[in-house]
């Protein structure tokens, strides 16, 4: 078998491999020097984690730091821990970038040309099964805007994916354009030694604060073995996420009303809560961002940050002229404007002979794509921690070759025989970075085919609904027919 990806869900699905199908062999291929995925590949300053460790962490291996709310670094040093601990260093296979698979079903078998990033030299490998656990997003490259006159700022201008590591922005104004997940994080860590920092945005976002520690977390770890608080500490953050987004569906207008009074409560009286924190759209129409302690609104309140919402007319050699006429001066702008979406890691995946595009397949029970055999397409969740799903869904493609294995099939295939299914797009997610890629990911539609979203509902239909459903064709070796 064959993983392509060694970050967070690679070496989860490594780990499953492992100890699920002792008897199996595979390898991981990465295409970059180091493990470690978006944690070793993102530098910027304060970048963490924007989820609890104890649900982001895999459930096999209990987080045991203070911090729920974890730093980059420390997320590393978990996974090449769990890579160490589990012997999985000896199956990667670094710089190895896989370009095109193709599958045969004559022969029940995937041929997969890699190539070898430093000598540009390409192998051949076959594996009964392909695990894609490439993540979301392009590594060479996050999303830019044509900014008008950007040519002409006379500063520094940087992308967070691409942080340079020589970069001194002490005593320095920066300005970070954008409102999501990176922004957040880097205002609070940039304002520490900068001048100045304001963060630019075109409309607000929706923030949550949560302690970085979680103290019954840490109060069970002092009165239970660690794998009974983290099961424990676990089982209830999952809890409460779930309550909170399924409130945040039913009662959008409640939610919003105490998100935005959790803001105002955290910033200077009098300050403009309205035009810089309150979303026109629902809570979770977006991702909802995380301040750990606050520390965004600490940095706005200490007037070490600011923050703007207006739109860019041009850059100029000091700075951004904006949409009103005002003019940030700046030395430095951080562009933290999201990721280029790629689905697969842009593997060319061909079907005896026929190319076969994300976009126009299905997604069955989250793991595989319609007709296309032997896959399995790792995708965790956008409203809970992804790695949630990485479990289940690894657990389940694990049940699966065992269940292939014991009756002699050589090919699962999910197959729709309802042309008229009503589809959607598998991402019904409003951020932009999502809906700029929506036509490269494959769709949802019902039963089996839809994407839920919800932990509890995958829980049911992954770990424990039967393998053999009606919809997953099972196809003995020699025959290559049916079995139902």
């Amino acid at each position: 078998m064959i993983i392509v990806g060694a970050g967070l869900s690679g070496i989860g699905a490594a780990w499953h491999l492992r100890h699920a199908l002792p008897h199996k062999t595979f390898a991981m291929l990465e295409a970059r020097d180091e493990i470690g995925g978006t944690w070793d590949l993102f530098r910027y300053p304060g970048i963490r984690s924007d989820s609890d460790l104890h649900t982001y962490g895999y459930a096999f291996k209990p987080w045991t730091d203070d911090d729920a709310i974890a730093d980059g670094p420390s997320i590393l040093r978990y996974l090449s821990e769990t890579v160490d601990e589990n012997d999985l260093g000896s199956q990667i296979r670094r710089g190895h970038r896989v370009g095109r698979a193709s599958w045969s079903s004559d022969d029940a078998c995937w041929t997969v040309e890699i190539e070898r990033t430093h000598t540009g030299e390409v192998v051949v490998l076959q594996s009964a099964w392909l695990i894609a656990t490439t993540g979301y997003f392009r590594y060479d490259h996050g999303h830019l805007p044509d900014f008008p006159g950007i040519e002409r700022f006379a500063g520094t201008v940087v992308h967070p994916q691409a942080w340079p590591d020589d970069l001194a922005y002490d005593g320095k104004r920066v300005v970070v354009v954008g409102s999501g997940a990176t922004a957040v994080t880097l205002l609070p860590a940039l304002a520490e030694r900068a001048a100045h920092v304001t963060m630019l945005q075109r409309s607000p976002t929706y923030y949550v604060t949560l302690p970085p520690k979680d103290p019954l977390a840490n109060l069970a770890r002092r009165y239970l073995s660690p794998e009974r608080a983290y099961t424990w500490t676990r089982r209830k953050n999952v809890a409460s996420q779930a309550f909170i987004y399924r409130l945040s569906r039913k009662y959008p207008a409640l939610v919003k009303r105490l998100l935005v009074r959790n803001v105002a409560k955290q910033l200077p009286e009098g300050y403009d809560v309205a035009r810089h924190f309150t979303p026109t759209y629902d809570p979770w129409d977006q991702r909802v961002c995380l301040t750990p302690g606050g520390d965004l609104f600490h940095a706005i309140s200490s007037g070490a940050a600011s923050v703007v919402t207006d739109t860019i007319d041009t850059f100029t050699e000091h700075g951004i002229r904006l949409a009103s006429g005002v003019e940030l001066d700046a030395d430095i702008v951080v562009t933290a404007t999201g990721l280029e979406l790629l689905a697969l890691g842009g593997i060319e995946v061909d079907v005896d002979g026929r190319r076969m595009e994300a976009g126009d397949r299905l997604v069955y029970k989250s793991v595989m794509l319609s007709d296309v055999p032997n896959l399995a397409f790792v995708f965790g969740y956008t409203n809970a921690s992804w790695t949630l799903k990485v479990d289940l869904v690894c657990e389940w493609v694990c049940r699966c070759i065992a269940y292939m294995d014991r009756f002699g099939y050589s090919m699962a295939v999910p197959v729709n025989d309802d042309p008229g299914m009503v589809t959607a797009p598998m991402l019904e997610f409003g951020a932009g970075y999502v809906q700029r890629a929506l036509d490269r990911f494959p769709r949802q539609g019902t039963g089996p085919w839809a994407v839920p979203m919800s932990y509890r509902d995958d829980t049911r239909r992954l770990r424990d609904a039967e393998i053999d459903d009606g919809v997953l064709q099972l196809v003995q070796a020699a025959s290559r027919a049916r079995t139902h």
